[in-house]
C-alpha cells in the first residue's frame, strides 16, 4: 500500500513532514513528548492525555501489537500520535493486532518517519505547543495557522470529556498472574473513587489491597459521595488544568477532614487547591516510566511513572500541608501529606501500567489510613 503523507505543525512554525498511519484526517491539540520504552498502548489509553498529541522518545513503537488486557480505558484518548517508525508486524504471544489497525478503528492518526529527536528538543527548550496533525491537509502555512488560533489546554475543563456517564462498582484485582507486587487481600474497607479520568489499573490495585470500590464521576458532590458512606475516598488522575475545576475543589475541600483521601496526579492538584495551595503549569511536564523523585520520609529514591503537565507550587503550601515527596529532576513537589487530616496525595502514578512498581505501597499506605 503506498505511503500516505502526513505533517505535524507547531505554533512556532516548525513543520515536520512523515507518513500517516492509523485513521487519516486531522487531529488538534498540545504536543507533549513520553520516554517510556514500552506501554505505548497504556499510554494511548490514559484518559490524562485527552487533549494531546503525544510523541514517542522510543524510536520503533509497536514492536508487541495491541491486546484488551493493557488497556487503561475503553478506547484511546490521545489526540494524534507520533512515532520515529512504525511497527506493523507484531511479534508477541499476547498480541491481538496491530498498532496501525488499533489506532484505525478508533479514528486515531498516527504519523511515523519523523525526527522525533528533533521534536523533543524543540519541546524541552520551547515547552509544549499547541500543534496540528494531519493527512487531509499538507499546506505549512494553513496548518501553522490553526496550531497558533486554537485554544490552550490553560483554562479549559477537559475532565468534563472524559468522567463517566454514571456511577459504578469495580470488583476486579490483579487477573495477570505475573503481576504480583501488591498481596490480594479480602475486601475490608468501601471506597469511594471520583473518576476525573481514572486509569484502570488504579481501581484493580485498590481492590487487590482490600477495597470495595464504587466509582463516582468527577462530577459528584461531597453529599453524592458521603451518601455511600466511605470508609476513604480516592481522588483520581485526569486530563488538563486543575484550576478550572470549581466543582470538584469544591468537593474536596467539602470532604477533607470528614473522611481519610488518597489523591493521585490531578487528584493531588486538587488536593493542593481545595486546601489552600497553588498550581502552575510546568514548561514542558513529566511524562515517562523514569522519574526520580525522593520520599522524603524515608529518604529513599523511588523511581516512578509520570504524566502531568501542571504542579502544585511547593513554595505557597499551607501549614498544614507537608511536602513528603520530591521530584530530582527538578525539584517539583510530587507528594504531600496534611499535618492534622487522613489525607495524603502524590503527583505520579503508583499503579504504574507501564512502569516500575516502587511506589506500590501507597495503595497499603491507604488502606491503613482508612484503619
Amino acid at each position: 500500500m503506498a505511503a500516505i503523507p502526513a505533517k505535524l505543525a507547531l505554533e512556532d512554525g516548525t513543520v515536520y513532514t512523515g507518513r500517516a498511519f492509523g485513521a487519516p484526517g486531522e487531529a488538534t491539540g498540545e504536543a507533549v513528548f513520553n520516554t517510556c520504552m514500552t506501554g505505548y498502548q497504556e499510554v494511548l489509553t490514559d484518559p490524562s492525555y485527552k487533549g494531546q498529541i503525544v510523541a514517542m522518545t522510543y524510536p520503533l513503537i509497536g514492536n508487541y501489537g495491541v491486546n484488551l488486557d493493557d488497556r487503561e480505558s475503553g478506547k484511546p484518548q490521545v489526540e494524534g500520535f507520533v512515532v520515529r517508525e512504525l511497527t506493523r508486524i507484531p511479534s508477541n504471544y499476547r498480541s491481538q493486532g496491530s498498532l496501525d489497525d488499533y489506532l484505525r478503528d478508533a479514528g486515531v492518526l498516527g504519523i511515523e518517519g519523523i525526527d522525533t529527536r528533533a521534536l523533543v528538543r524543540r519541546l524541552r527548550v520551547r515547552g509544549a505547543m499547541n500543534a496540528v496533525l494531519s493527512s487531509a491537509d499538507l499546506d505549512d502555512a494553513s496548518l501553522v495557522h490553526k496550531a497558533r488560533t486554537r485554544p490552550g489546554i490553560v483554562g479549559r475543563d477537559l475532565v468534563r470529556e472524559v468522567v463517566p456517564a454514571k456511577g459504578f462498582d469495580w470488583a476486579e484485582g490483579f487477573v495477570n498472574p505475573l503481576v504480583t507486587y501488591l498481596p490480594s487481600r479480602p475486601p475490608t474497607h468501601h471506597v469511594v473513587a471520583l473518576d476525573f479520568g481514572m486509569k484502570q489499573n488504579i481501581l484493580r490495585c485498590l481492590v487487590q489491597v482490600g477495597c470495595k470500590v464504587t466509582v463516582l464521576p468527577g462530577l459528584a458532590t461531597a453529599d453524592d459521595v458521603l451518601a455511600c458512606k466511605p470508609d476513604g475516598v480516592f481522588l483520581s488522575n485526569g486530563p488538563g488544568d486543575p484550576e478550572p475545576l470549581g466543582y470538584a475543589i469544591e468537593t474536596v475541600a467539602r470532604l477533607a477532614g470528614k473522611t481519610p483521601i488518597f489523591g493521585i496526579c490531578l487528584g493531588h492538584q486538587l488536593c493542593g487547591l481545595a486546601l489552600g495551595g497553588k498550581t502552575f503549569k510546568l514548561k514542558f511536564g513529566h511524562r515517562g516510566a523514569n522519574q526520580p523523585v525522593l520520599n522524603q520520609r524515608t529518604n529513599k529514591v523511588e523511581i516512578t511513572t509520570q504524566n502531568h503537565g501542571f504542579a502544585v507550587r511547593v513554595d505557597d503550601l499551607p501549614a498544614d500541608l507537608e511536602p513528603t515527596h520530591i521530584n530530582l529532576n527538578d525539584n517539583t513537589l510530587e507528594g504531600m501529606r496534611h499535618r492534622r487530616y487522613p489525607l495524603f496525595s502524590v503527583q505520579y502514578h503508583p499503579e504504574a501500567s507501564a512502569g516500575p512498581h516502587d511506589s506500590g505501597y501507597l495503595f497499603e499506605e491507604f488502606r491503613q489510613l482508612m484503619g
